[in-house]
């Protein structure tokens, strides 16, 4: 789905990854679930592209739910896998800490369990070479990404923001919709290794020019960062 030039989103509201198409070729910004291949293939052939024009993927960190295709992209078309280094294990293994499952209204998680059962969550596979990067890289990707660390969700947590698109991709440092309980807007997302650490982040969130925030999880926010980071500090209040 096309939200904006340059900028283009797969999945949904409960699980979505995005697409920057460039003259140069296409950068994307996590990977969904394994089952978002298909989306993905559809989009490309919207844009009269394919998987061949895709350039690289960044992650935003290594957690199962934004791995999807990433291997089977890297390993039938070659396309490299960034992230930031703290995560680089995460993404090749799948070891992390357990954290806490906070509040959860029935409905909505099976929902979001249901919905990535059939997007084959359960066939996720890790990805066996990752590029690391750190923050404050610029990559030599379609649309030039940055990499800003926002460590809490995850060490290597990062935020990726693309000055062509007008956008930074969050992943997991926010969500405008909490998949244990169904709830809308700006707010902390669960299953965080560190809360505290990552409310300290969004002070970097909130001094990026970019008036598109796309999370991993909910709808795109169309209003400026520092908007939105304070709103999610006043949800999490």
């Amino acid at each position: 789905m096309k939200l904006a030039p340059h900028l283009h989103r797969l999945g949904n509201d409960v699980v979505a990854c995005y697409l920057i198409d460039t003259d140069e070729g296409i950068t994307l910004i996590d990977a969904g679930l394994p089952g978002h291949w298909h989306d993905l293939q559809e989009e490309l052939r919207s844009l009269g592209k394919s998987a061949d024009d895709i350039r690289g993927l960044v992650l935003t960190h290594g957690d199962a739910d934004h791995l999807g295709f990433a291997e089977r992209l890297r390993r039938e078309h070659g396309v490299p896998v960034y992230i930031h280094a703290a995560d680089a294990v995460r993404a090749r293994t799948g070891e992390k800490p357990k954290t806490a499952i906070g509040p959860m209204k029935i409905g909505a998680a099976l929902g979001f369990f249901w919905y990535s059962l059939r997007k084959n969550a359960l066939r996720t596979p890790h990805v066996q070479e990752v590029v690391e990067v750190a923050d404050g890289d610029v990559l030599d990707l379609p649309g030039h990404p940055v990499i800003v660390s926002m460590p809490g969700h995850s060490p290597g947590s990062v935020a990726v923001h693309v000055p062509l698109a007008d956008a930074v991709f969050v992943g997991d440092a926010l969500t405008t919709r909490h998949v244990l309980t169904g709830r809308t807007g700006p707010q902390p997302a669960p299953f965080t290794d560190d809360p505290d650490e990552s409310r300290a982040s969004l002070e970097r969130l909130a001094q990026l020019p970019a008036s598109w925030v796309l999370p991993g999880h909910g709808a795109p926010s169309h209003t400026s960062a520092a908007q939105v980071a304070e709103a999610v500090r006043q949800a999490g209040a």
